[in-house]
């Protein structure tokens, strides 16, 4: 008899990045701009007195990704279009060291390293962050999926500029935009885990508000009546889904239920604390056997990372004895 599904552990605050996350306290802005040397043009002594970039300019803050994927991941060829999603580097490397635990979870404790792990990114976007970083720091091989036709041209740009990628990172379209699972994930393929950064606003005037909000924390008003930009850019598809995340990671757990034999772990960021109780309640419709919530922490900002599978623990055991 299968086992009931666990309920979901409530979240713990952590103080600070992951133990293994390579960007602990401030940034080195002189081994940056050693590695990137047209980072300097953007650092300027704050009014702290420290060196660093404005963040509230989003060419900044691209040349500032640039410079951190090239001399921490050596990833020596990087760029997105204006206006796609720059997102936050250490961030998106907390993620993947706590999916990397959970693993390790399954597996005696010891990370599974190498091209033996196959991950999922659901919405790679243009930026391509999440498989750069995991294969740079584990190895693993990646499939990445979105509705985008430009941002999947733009990441393939990446992989082809940087030698050994197009043997690591693999890119399909989705070709419905409701669309998770279906349609990109292939009969008898299997994932040891798969990951997402949802859009989590509900409409294009929630975006807009929450871009405000940001400007305001950042002490920047908007010009002449004009609609702020955000710093970290962002598409449609990347900003915003009705229904906000909720919608869009009960859809994904809804669908991750045709395919539970397909994937170890699948997960999903959760910006907003108050989407919680509806995730729990989809995972507990889906009937997954097990969940797990991870709270993670950069500077000021809390998120929260929530995975679930369908198999017990000695199928996941078995897992990687499979190969």
């Amino acid at each position: 008899m299968r086992a009931k599904p666990h309920p979901a552990a409530p979240a713990s605050p952590v103080a600070r990045l992951h133990p293994r996350n390579r960007h602990q306290g401030r940034y080195d802005f002189p081994a940056l701009v050693a590695s990137s040397p047209e980072l300097a043009a953007f650092v300027a002594r704050n009014a702290h007195g420290d060196e660093s970039i404005d963040f509230a300019d989003p060419v900044a803050v691209k040349a500032l990704n640039r410079a951190l994927l090239k001399q921490v991941y050596g990833i020596g060829n990087w760029d997105i279009p204006p206006g796609y999603l720059c997102p936050p580097i250490p961030g998106r490397a907390d993620y993947l060291h706590c999916l990397a635990d959970l693993l390790a979870t399954d597996n005696g404790g010891e990370i599974p390293r190498g091209s033996v792990v196959r991950a999922l990114d659901i919405g790679v976007g243009a930026n391509c962050v999440y498989p750069l970083i995991g294969h740079a720091e584990y190895g693993w091989r990646f499939v990445g999926t979105d509705v985008d036709r430009g941002a999947l041209t733009c990441a393939q740009a990446i992989i082809d500029a940087n030698p050994g990628l197009a043997q690591a990172i693999t890119l399909r379209r989705q070709p419905v935009d409701d669309a998770m699972f279906e349609h990109v994930v292939q009969a008898g393929e299997r994932f040891g885990l798969t990951l997402c950064n949802p859009p989590f606003h509900a409409s294009e005037a929630d975006a807009s508000a929450g871009s405000q909000r940001k400007w305001q924390n950042l002490g920047k008003a908007a010009r002449g009546g004009r609609a702020p930009t955000l710093n970290f850019g962002g598409q449609q598809a990347e900003l915003w889904y009705p229904g906000g995340e909720e919608a869009f990671v009960g859809r994904m757990i809804a669908e991750s239920a045709h395919i539970p034999g397909h994937c170890l772990w699948f997960s999903s960021l959760i910006s907003r604390s108050a989407s919680l109780p509806a995730v729990y309640r989809a995972l507990r419709q889906a009937g997954v056997y097990d969940s797990r919530t991870i709270t993670m922490a950069q500077g000021q900002k809390q998120s929260r990372l929530v995975a679930w599978t369908y198999l017990d623990p000695a199928q996941r055991a078995a897992w990687w004895r499979r190969g």
